[in-house]
This record gives C-alpha cells, sequence and structure tokens, in this order.
C-alpha cells in the first residue's frame, strides 16, 4: 500500500534505473565489510545499472577489533566513489565525543572503545583520571586526520525512492525531514513497537536480531556482525528486493 496511509516494504520501489544497496552494522569487523563491498561491486559491474548507491547505515567502530582498518577502507572508498554512501552511528559519534571529552561515562569507553583505541595501538587505563587522560592523550595522536574527517563528515539519512535510510530509526508521526539527530542515531521502542506505515520504509540498523528483520514499515539489517560473524546487507531495484550475507568466524 502507497499514498497518504504510507509505504509498505512489498510495494516500496528504487527511482527509476536505480539500484540500492543497504550494509548492516560493521562494528570492527573488517573482514566482512571487505568482502561484502567486493560482492556488491562484483554485482554492480556485472548487472550494470543505470546508477546505483551503496549506503552503509553506521557503526563501524568499537567491539570486531579492526576498526582502524575499518576506517581507513570506508574513508578511502567514500572519497574515491560518491556513489558510497556511509552515515553516523551513535558508536561513531561516541568515538568523537570521546576525543573531543574523555569521560568514563561515555557511549566509548563503556560499550567497546577499548578494541577501537588498541586498533590504534593504545590501550586504555582506566583505573584513574591521570591514566584516562593519558590514553585519551595517545588516541588523539594515533588516529589519522582521514579517519577524523570520515567520521566528521557523516550524514544521519539518505533517501531514494520510497526508502529511508539511517541508523537506528525514526520517530513516528514526525515528518522525515523534522527528525531529530538524537533519534536517527538511537531511538529504539517507539520506533520498533509502531505498527502503522511510515512516509517510507526505512531501512536501519542498530539493534541487533538473530535474523534480519523485515516488517511492513521498517527492515533492520544489524545481525550483530561482530559477534556472530553475520554480516547482513539488502539489495532494492524497482520493487525488488534481495538479501545479501557474508558469513565468518565469530569474535564473540
Amino acid at each position: 500500500m502507497t499514498g497518504d496511509d504510507g509505504v509498505h516494504f512489498d510495494d516500496a520501489s528504487t527511482p527509476d534505473g536505480m539500484r540500492l544497496y543497504a550494509v548492516g552494522d560493521i562494528h570492527g569487523r573488517h573482514d566482512l565489510l571487505v568482502e561484502m563491498h567486493r560482492r556488491i561491486m562484483a554485482q554492480i559491474v556485472e548487472d550494470r545499472p543505470r546508477d546505483w548507491r551503496l549506503i552503509y547505515l553506521g557503526d563501524y567502530v568499537d567491539r570486531g577489533g579492526a576498526e582502524s582498518d575499518v576506517l581507513e577502507f570506508l574513508s578511502r572508498v567514500t572519497r574515491d566513489e560518491p556513489r558510497v554512501l556511509a552515515l553516523a552511528g551513535n558508536h561513531d559519534i561516541g568515538l568523537l565525543e570521546f576525543l573531543e571529552w574523555p569521560s568514563t561515562y561515555g557511549l566509548f569507553v563503556n560499550n567497546g572503545g577499548e578494541t577501537t583505541a588498541q586498533s590504534y595501538g593504545v590501550e586504555l587505563d582506566l583505573s584513574s583520571d591521570a591514566g584516562l587522560l593519558r590514553g585519551h592523550a595517545r588516541l588523539q595522536r594515533a588516529i589519522p586526520e582521514r579517519h577524523l574527517a570520515f567520521l566528521r563528515g557523516l550524514s544521519l539519512s539518505a533517501s531514494f525512492g520510497d526508502f529511508f535510510f539511517c541508523h537506528a530509526g525514526i520517530r513516528p508521526g514526525v515528518p522525515l525531514d523534522e527528525q531529530s539527530p538524537q533519534d536517527l542515531v538511537w531511538i529504539r521502542q517507539q520506533f520498533h513497537g509502531h505498527d502503522g506505515l511510515h512516509p517510507k520504509v526505512v531501512i536501519h540498523g542498530h539493534t541487533p536480531v538473530p535474523a534480519p528483520e523485515i516488517c511492513p514499515n521498517r527492515v533492520n539489517l544489524d545481525t550483530g556482525a561482530w559477534t556472530t560473524g553475520r554480516l547482513t546487507a539488502m539489495m532494492f531495484e524497482g520493487r525488488r528486493k534481495k538479501l545479501l550475507e557474508v558469513v565468518r568466524g565469530s569474535t564473540g
């Protein structure tokens, strides 16, 4: 169903002649990222769609162990190919917030940031304020400016045809162009619990699920890659939709 009542997943369509790909949360799994990107680009080269976009849904850092490699890869491919888009996740913003203002209470320190620091050769010492500040200073020096520029330049959302892409979701009833940055990267319950259709089908990650969650009004592609070894994507072309997955060993 489309129209004033919103768009249903089954009816949602891309712009004419455009193919879209969306990739779920990566969380430092460089191995899965590189293989998924390779497979998607191979499909594009083989099928030669008239136009295309590849959209990464955020959360590139924390937990997986190869965060610096992930940021190097994505900073390079988004620079070299403007049709590859990267959206901001709450963990990506959390890293920037820690670099700006070190604290033991923030997302970065309490939700996997130590693996991000280790990927840059930095061990965080949280036993004292002095230790925290030393680790913070070392991490500031260790992260290349191109990685920081990539993170600072991340968009919060993207929209093509009947699809709206963001990291976490949207607040139901609020126009898409009026969504708050906080909701786009953090919302859960109010979004997941809403059964009604949205103005566009929302493609998101943020909340790990055992298998891709395909609902009439949204699609969740976060299959917990950092611990499950399973990175999930979806292809959209016209009204056709197809899941893609890369599965390798778990780090959890």
